[in-house]
């Protein structure tokens, strides 16, 4: 079945989409993550009140965990702050979506928190406020522990100050993350298939889940089942996980956007090629009926939730918040459900993999810089940012050496844990393009792929015609920038 033809009608109609039918178990789970998810917290730490004025206190905007022990750990880690110091803290939390929004009609009231630590800050606003001179320098926070980072950690964190003309460290690593793909073990077993013959060749990979789809739907013809789909792949603007994933493709296929110096490189028409082959190579599992169709309208959430419905057999994801979503049920978590690195690049060499590092930043209107940065220099001590993330359930991964010495991060009875941290520990990684070009967090920002794909599949453009799209709104985007 081609989606292609359908799509227009598809975006019209998926709103109504029931989900799948699921067990207690993960219905349980599930209400619990949208529910986290989609609420702003209203607790506060400490003694400090929601209605006070104190001018003293340190006002922190942090993002809003996928699970309860994150937030509770965070907590636990100001309190700890807030008796070593005897200052006080009012803790404000914000699901991902909507805090860097938040950030903004802040900095555009003049009304700023101290401190914002958000993911998606990292790669759509960080880089931006640090070229407009909004950032404080926090060399002095990182200069105490600088060697304990890599060097990609480091470089992450190194922007430009165009109104200071000059580049330093305007935010502190906390955690980083990388892309990973989880999958149903259970449901391989149902076609005969196991962990053991998930291939590591680029092709054969992607083939691999075409066909247990194939499998899986001649049974479910027999047996009246839902549909499952073979892959989760997000086709939508509002989801980042559709510009992070789309990245990694180009990545796949060494399509370099952004030169070392920042400039664009579509110069080269071997770059507009790649951007073309990786558009139509995205947009075919969705017109060829392997993705679910209203992936063209999914937000950040919903490919967690389809895999955790049994929707899809399996989604690239770039936390790990689908293995802590069932952390709790020990069958589910250990034996169910898997995780798998990319396989190996189309000309063979092994995956690199794009890495976020979230980090707190500072900015240079805060009514308590110096508090600030003496709670981020509590927070970055490896004992204490070890523990954190840690008693956070290892949704995000460590950025210093010694906390990667905890045996935690890298037991192999923990089958998720285990192989994301062979991925930053042993595998190459790079930043977003933002570290070379503060530009490229409004195209991220925009999500020109994430728009490109939905040309391609819902208005049934070409590949080409998709590519030269993006490829002008880029361009544009950096003479803006100039």
């Amino acid at each position: 079945m081609v989606h292609r033809t359908k799509a227009s009608q598809q975006l019209r109609h998926n709103r109504r989409l029931g989900l799948s039918r699921r067990s207690v178990l993960i219905a349980f789970i599930l209400s619990f993550i949208i529910f986290s998810c989609t609420h702003t917290s209203q607790s506060n730490i400490s003694s400090v009140s929601e209605s006070s004025t104190d001018s003293k206190v340190l006002k922190i905007w942090w993002d809003k965990g996928s699970n309860l022990e994150e937030d509770e750990a965070l907590k636990q880690l100001i309190s700890n702050w807030e008796q070593r110091s005897g200052k006080k803290a009012k803790l404000t939390l914000y699901t991902n979506d909507e805090l860097p929004e938040k950030t903004k009609r802040a900095i555009q009231a003049n009304n700023l928190p101290d401190i914002v630590m958000s993911s998606s800050a990292e790669r759509e606003l960080i880089p931006r406020l640090a070229w407009d001179g909004k950032l404080a320098d926090v060399s002095d926070v990182i200069e105490s522990v600088k060697s304990l980072y890599s060097g990609a950690v480091l470089e992450a964190v190194y922007f430009y100050n165009n109104v200071d003309k000059k580049r330093s460290y305007y935010a502190v690593p906390i955690n980083q993350l990388t892309i990973y793909i989880h999958y149903w073990r259970d449901i391989l077993k149902q076609v005969g298939r196991s962990d053991k013959d998930i291939p590591k060749d680029w092709d054969a990979f992607w083939e691999f889940w075409k066909q247990v789809q194939d499998k899986l739907q001649a049974q479910q013809k027999q047996d009246k089942k839902q549909k499952i789909y073979g892959l989760g792949f997000p086709y939508s603007v509002g989801a980042a996980d559709t510009y992070y994933i789309f990245e990694q493709i180009l990545e796949a296929y060494d399509v370099q956007i952004v030169d070392s110096k920042g400039q664009l490189r579509f110069d080269d028409p071997k770059v507009r090629q790649g951007i073309i082959n990786s558009l139509d190579w995205y947009a075919k599992f969705y017109q060829q009926g392997y993705v679910p169709p209203n992936a063209v309208n999914w937000l950040n959430p919903d490919n967690n939730r389809n895999l955790l419905n049994r929707a899809v057999v399996m989604t690239p994801n770039t936390t790990l918040s689908i293995p802590a979503a069932v952390r709790q049920d020990p069958e589910t978590y250990r034996n169910k459900l898997g995780t798998v690195e990319y396989p190996n690049k189309p000309n063979g060499k092994p995956m690199r993999y794009l890495v976020a590092v979230n980090a707190a930043i500072v900015f240079t209107e805060s009514h308590h810089q110096k508090t600030a940065k003496d709670f981020l220099t509590f927070l970055v001590q490896p004992g204490t940012v070890g523990k954190y993330i840690k008693s956070a359930g290892g949704r995000y991964l460590p950025v210093m050496k010694p906390v990667w010495k905890d045996p935690f991060w890298t037991n192999p009875a923990d089958p998720h844990l285990s192989t994301a941290s062979k991925t930053l520990i042993e595998g190459s990684t790079r930043p977003f393009y933002i570290v070379q070009n503060p530009a490229y967090t409004v195209v991220l920002q925009e999500n020109v792929w994430g728009k490109a794909l939905n040309r391609i599949v819902a208005d049934g453009i070409s590949p080409e015609q998709a590519a030269d799209e993006a490829i002008a709104r880029i361009k544009q985007i950096f003479e803006q920038w100039q």
